[in-house]
């Protein structure tokens, strides 16, 4: 496995101090976390990064790949409406090819609040903390890139489409390639043949536990073990998402084009959300959310505006994020390689389950990105 290098003490202490801003309660979490539960949160696609370790009664665990599902955990454990945590530790993510370090250290920041909190002050706050720490790490050639899960989902309201459609746009706002294929069917007049077969069908016009409960049926028939951690409940949700998917009509090549040159907007912030202003349909869903936005900008107006750009499309490798989403990026190391990264997930609270309603927002800095000499 190779291991990122030691960041020097100055360094590293300077981020932590930018962080320690927070005044959060210092947190660990296990190394070994469920394989079902982070699949489940990124998708099959992020196995191949995962370090799974089979365990002797046969589950399957994997080494962290990151702290925030598995802080969010210990909070719900704790049955507090409200918590303040920072953790520093290492994570562990499988690079197949290439040279970059599999084993690199985290710091990072997670804000957890009953429903009805200070959605805009946290995520400004949190924003800021992260470029703040990153910036303390010595580059100067740093960028905040901002986005917004929550805000496609109102621009897509605004545009009127079927209920189906629309929610099954929402899903895959945070995958770039189940989206690319929505938009590829634009036009068509025919609907498509159901996915998931007669099961999926069936399984889709019961509540989750019956559906769970019928699927767990038809394994004992047939005879079948499930592997790779999933539940019955997981599997049956899946497989209504991709009957609900193959039936949804298509959207209009108007419609398509409106939501292709939303998700290519890369702006200062100013200007892009006067063009979504400009390409989005009416409601009060998105009215709110861009007032919103306005009100983070004021709150986030310490940070040269010259050195913010607004991508709304901007997300992250799991689909937990369902609000604001940013990037602190460098120039020299590129997009891909963010020195920090961070947003809002207040769904993934519920999922774990904790209660409705709850909100959270978090950042992660990764210190020898932020670094001067940190290239990996």
């Amino acid at each position: 496995m190779r291991v990122e290098p030691p960041v020097p003490a100055e360094a590293l202490g300077a981020i932590r101090a930018a962080l320690a801003a927070a005044g959060a309660e210092a947190v660990d979490a296990p190394i070994l976390q469920p394989l079902g539960l982070l699949l489940d949160l990124a998708g099959e696609a992020m196995r191949a990064r995962l370090f799974v370790v089979q365990a002797e009664g046969g589950a399957e665990s994997c080494l962290r790949p990151d702290f925030t599902a598995a802080v969010a955990r210990q909070h719900i454990e704790r049955s507090a409406s409200a918590g303040r945590y920072f953790y520093e530790g290492p994570a562990f993510r499988s690079e197949p090819e290439g040279e970059r370090p599999e084993e690199f250290v985290q710091l990072g920041v997670e804000l957890f609040a009953p429903a009805g909190g200070a959605v805009v002050a946290a995520d400004a706050e949190i924003a800021g903390l992260a470029w703040n720490a990153a910036v303390a790490g010595g580059r100067g050639d740093l960028t905040l890139w901002l986005g917004d899960v929550g805000l496609f989902a109102a621009f897509i309201e605004s545009l009127g489409l079927p209920e189906a459609l629309a929610a099954r746009l929402k899903r895959v706002a945070g995958r770039p390639r189940l989206l690319n294929a929505e938009l590829a069917r634009a036009g068509e007049t025919e609907a498509p043949a159901t996915g998931g077969g007669q099961l999926a069908a069936m399984l889709s016009g019961l509540p989750q536990a019956q559906a769970a409960a019928m699927l767990e049926e038809v394994w004992a028939l047939a005879g079948v073990e499930p592997v790779g951690g999933r539940g019955p409940g997981e599997i049956a949700t899946r497989l209504v998402r991709r009957a609900e998917a193959a039936s949804a009509p298509a959207l209009t090549e108007q419609q398509a084009s409106a939501i292709r040159a939303f998700m290519a907007i890369s702006e200062a912030p100013a200007v892009g959300l006067k063009q979504v202003r400009a390409l989005a349909g009416k409601g009060s869903g998105l009215d709110a959310a861009l007032a919103d936005w306005d009100a983070r900008l004021a709150a986030l107006s310490a940070i040269p505006a010259a050195q913010m750009r607004f991508a709304p499309a901007l997300g992250h490798a799991f689909d937990y994020y369902d609000g604001l989403t940013f990037e602190v990026r460098s120039t020299a190391l590129g997009a891909d390689r963010p020195v920090a990264a961070g947003g809002r997930y207040d769904g993934l609270l519920a999922r774990l389950g904790g209660a409705a309603g709850g909100q959270a927002v978090g950042c992660v800095v990764r210190p020898w990105r932020a670094f001067t000499g940190g290239e990996a």
